[in-house]
Order: structure tokens, then sequence, then C-alpha cells
């Protein structure tokens, strides 16, 4: 199980391309399947996990993010007509071989808050298969 949190100072984005998310303040990695460094959490054994992420965006920011198990978009939040700051996240159960990978991408032209305790990646293993 890992929890981290994106603590970059301020502004995360915009960017021209599709960015995976670092998560760079980790607060839990039972396991160590999350690096802080890539943003990736690696499948150590296959299984049913559970994986969610929130983000804050300030005012009058297009904000779009994507839980990514290996290229494939398996959910995501948006704010498509910003005017206020908001708050979003989505959640999925997926199921995992060995080794695969899960990451949260920021879409381009999409930016998020990334200090404090807003914006933040949580996974944990929920039965082996």
């Amino acid at each position: 199980m890992f929890t981290a949190v994106a603590d970059k100072g301020g502004n995360l984005g915009p960017f021209e391309a599709d960015t995976t998310v670092v998560y760079n303040k980790v607060i839990t990695n039972i396991g160590n399947a999350y690096d802080g460094t890539s943003g990736i959490f690696k499948a150590p054994v296959a299984g049913y996990y559970y994986f969610t992420f929130f983000y804050h965006a300030g005012a009058n920011s297009k904000s779009a993010l994507k839980l990514m198990k290996s290229d494939s978009c398996i959910v995501e939040a948006f704010e498509k007509n910003p005017g206020s700051a908001d708050n979003a996240g989505n959640a999925a159960f997926l199921q995992l071989n060995e080794n695969d990978q899960v990451y949260v991408r920021l879409s381009p032209e999409n930016r998020i808050w990334a200090s404090g305790y807003t914006t933040t990646f949580s996974g944990f293993l929920v039965s082996g298969m």
C-alpha cells in the first residue's frame, strides 16, 4: 500500500504533452512498489488492487488527470470550464499482473496545484490471485 503527495511548491503544468505526475512526498510505501522519483507504481505481485487520485486546481485553471494502466486510460477527472478553485478525483479497482505499471497523467495544456497535501495518489492490494 502507498500514499504519496505531489508537492512541487505551486502549480504543476501546463505542459505541451501528457506528463506523468510525480507524487514526490511519499507518506506510506509498504512494500516499496511506488517510486517517488518516477510517479509509477509497479505491482509486486499479481492481484486485485484499488487506486485513488485526488487533486486541487486553482481558479481559472483547466485541469485533467487520468489514471493509467500501462498505456491505457482507466478513469479520469477533469474541469472543462474553470472559474473557481476546484477539487476532483476518481478511483478504480484493477486486476494487475506482476510488474504491471499504474500512474497518473496530466493532460496537455492543463495544470494542478502541487503544494501542501491536496494532490494525492494512493493504492493497495485488495487480494492476491
